[in-house]
């Protein structure tokens, strides 16, 4: 009579009960619900990293295009078209869920909208700022120095 016992409890130790299996289904459909909300979080994320940092490449060359070179030279965005890039270098798009903001000297706003930073070969610019703003309204301004050409970043709160 022991021998049927130990078969029932052994039984019981190798299956999983529905219960179980229930909570572990729930868990994972949890878990897949969220997948989708960190991904895109993630992914805005890289974009503005990304952005910001090209965005700062791109003036800091024309800076130095500027220097070496003997000539002018521009960082341009245009706002209503979301692109932005160095007058010789290549064009980038900003992406969807950014936005962009511009403050130039009055002179460097073109007829078309299109806002110019230009560096000189003095070292100096025509100063200005670009702001990139993310969808939670809190970003980066790109400053330039009017003086000295500088390109430098300071925190955007929401």
């Amino acid at each position: 009579s022991a021998a049927p016992c130990g078969e029932c409890s052994m039984r019981r130790e190798r299956g999983f009960t529905l219960v179980e299996l229930l909570v572990v289904f729930a868990i994972m459909a949890l878990l897949m619900g969220l997948m989708p909300v960190a991904f895109d979080k993630l992914r805005e994320s890289a974009q503005y990293r990304n952005t910001v940092r090209t965005m700062i490449s791109e003036m800091r060359a024309a800076r130095q295009q500027a220097l070496l070179s003997g000539k002018e030279s521009r960082f341009e965005v245009d706002v209503q078209r979301r692109i932005y890039g160095g007058e010789n270098g290549a064009v980038h798009t900003l992406p969807e869920p950014l936005s962009l903001r511009a403050t130039v000297a009055g002179s460097e706003v073109s007829s078309r909208g299109v806002f110019a930073i230009r560096f000189l070969p003095s070292g100096g610019a025509t100063g200005g700022s670009i702001e990139v703003v993310r969808p939670s309204r809190d970003g980066v301004r790109l400053r330039v120095d009017w003086l000295t050409g500088r390109v430098t970043q300071e925190t955007l709160l929401p």
